[in-house]
């Protein structure tokens, strides 16, 4: 159902999301950190670039950033971006959906499911739960967060998380970190 590029900007997105500095990342550097190639990556930026949803810095520090809070980045507005307007495949348009076949009816309603689905979706979703839980994780593949780095994005938000909220961390300050001098 999504593309390939979908997924790539969904993951790109999420890692922006997590990125605790803030600062804009380099579609490469991103790339090295997802396990994605950099030339392809590149154009999946360009598409978000383009639908606003990134922003882009330029010169030695360049990169990209967010240009929207998260809670304001449906689903939708990605997958558009990247595969173009979801199309109903109908006959034909109709004015009265009772007075067309029944696959025109199908389709108008398979169609408003999709769109609403990725309309109520947002990346402040994707934010509160970048990664299964601990019971299922070693069980399930996830797109968000296949790889080790976004692993600890993860952990290291989760951590700052319960600091927030009065709670210790369980397991101590992480890996990433530590080697940044962090607490």
């Amino acid at each position: 159902m999504l593309t390939k590029t979908s997924l790539s900007a969904v993951r790109a997105l999420t890692f922006l999301g997590l990125n605790p500095h803030e600062q804009p990342c380099s579609p490469r550097a991103m790339a090295e950190h997802l396990g994605e190639s950099p030339t392809y990556l590149a154009k999946v930026v360009r598409h978000l670039v383009r639908a606003g949803i990134l922003k882009a810095h330029r010169g030695v520090a360049g990169g990209v950033s967010l240009n929207r809070d998260p809670s304001e980045i449906s689903l939708l507005m990605v997958v558009e971006a990247c595969q173009g307007t979801i199309l109903g495949d109908f006959c034909s348009e109709a004015v009265d959906l009772s007075q067309a076949c029944a696959f025109h009816q199908a389709g108008a309603e398979l169609h408003d499911a999709v769109v609403g689905v990725l309309s109520r979706w947002t990346f402040a979703d994707f934010l509160k739960r970048p990664s299964p839980s601990p019971e299922i994780a070693g069980q399930v593949q996830c797109w968000l967060a296949p790889c080790p780095r976004l692993q600890s994005l993860v952990a290291a938000g989760a951590e700052a998380n319960s600091r927030t909220e009065g709670k210790a961390a369980p397991g101590g300050p992480h890996p990433a970190q530590q080697e940044e001098g962090g607490p």
